[in-house]
């Protein structure tokens, strides 16, 4: 379909990678540097993309309060470069943001037209990497998403496992909630707009989330993996899981302890549906034990 992919390091980049198609191009950050501006403006002049899936993001979160310059440098300028990048080629550009966009005093789950309040440097650098996008091409998508796992790179339920086998007793935080969603389920489905995108048809532009469901806190999330990791062979026993508050875990960056997002507009304006994480953590379990 034509399709280039930055980031393609990263949990979804990777993803993205091996579901990729005759003329498409996958760019990790050794292949193009998205801080140079120059860089990717001869990248996408010469390759002349259709569409493009940014899928690269400084996602450190406690780091970035250290290092706002690098947080900056990814998610809020890389992202105008790519921007304007597409706008001269013509190109869509498909691009992942966060929840974290949200201060998660919200009761419900947020939509995505409230307005964004983030708590940290992370979140307000990918909130300005949204305003740069919005301001510089108006044929793109951003798709917001939420407490990522998958089979690549670093996150929560490779942290469990890894500590699960080594420990009786693991202490998680049950006052924060949100949306478990799969690399695999977001790569899926990015593929599927940029499919439609390279058709031609008339996709109504704008901001969407995409999150898994049901919600649950990070202890709730825990204690699934356990229970699938065991039944999955991929650990011997489950330690038991402690609930504990933010307070008893404090952390240089703030959380959002509300991070569910609700679908209902990508629902009706883009068919999306929400992925069952529960679902997808079972197939996840399934591929670790035979990798």
């Amino acid at each position: 379909m034509n399709l280039l992919i930055t980031g393609a390091g990263g949990q979804v980049g990777r993803e993205l990678a091996l579901r990729l198609g005759g003329g498409d191009l996958a760019l990790d950050r050794a292949a193009l540097d998205l801080t140079d501006a120059a860089a990717v403006g001869a990248t996408l002049a010469h390759h002349r993309p259709r569409v493009v899936i940014n899928a690269a993001a400084y996602t450190a979160v406690d780091q970035a309060e250290q290092d706002p310059e690098a947080a900056n440098a990814i998610n809020a300028a890389a992202v105008a470069h790519l921007a304007a990048a597409c706008a001269a080629v013509g190109a869509v550009l498909i691009h992942l943001s966060t929840d974290y966009v949200f201060d998660g005093t919200a009761a419900m789950p947020y939509t995505d037209d409230q307005p964004a309040a983030p708590l940290g440097v992370y979140g307000a650098s990918k909130w300005a990497g949204e305003q740069a996008l919005r301001a510089a091409l108006p044929q793109h998508l951003i798709l917001r998403v939420s407490w990522v796992f998958g089979q690549f790179g670093h996150n929560f339920v490779k942290t469990m496992l890894r500590v699960g086998r080594d420990r009786d007793l693991l202490k998680v935080v049950a006052d924060q909630r949100g949306g478990p969603t799969a690399a695999a389920d977001i790569a899926d489905t990015l593929m599927s707009l940029a499919r439609r995108a390279a058709q031609a048809e008339a996709l109504p532009w704008g901001t969407y989330h995409y999150a898994g469901q049901p919600f649950v806190s990070w202890h709730g999330f825990a204690e699934a993996i356990f229970a699938e990791a065991v039944a999955a062979g991929v650990l011997d026993r489950a330690p038991q899981v402690q609930a504990i508050s933010t307070a008893e875990y404090p952390t240089p960056a703030k959380r959002p302890a509300q991070s569910s997002l609700d679908m209902q507009r990508s629902v009706a304006q883009l068919g999306l549906q929400p992925p069952d994480w529960r679902a997808s953590l079972h197939t996840l379990m399934q591929d670790l034990k035979a990798s």
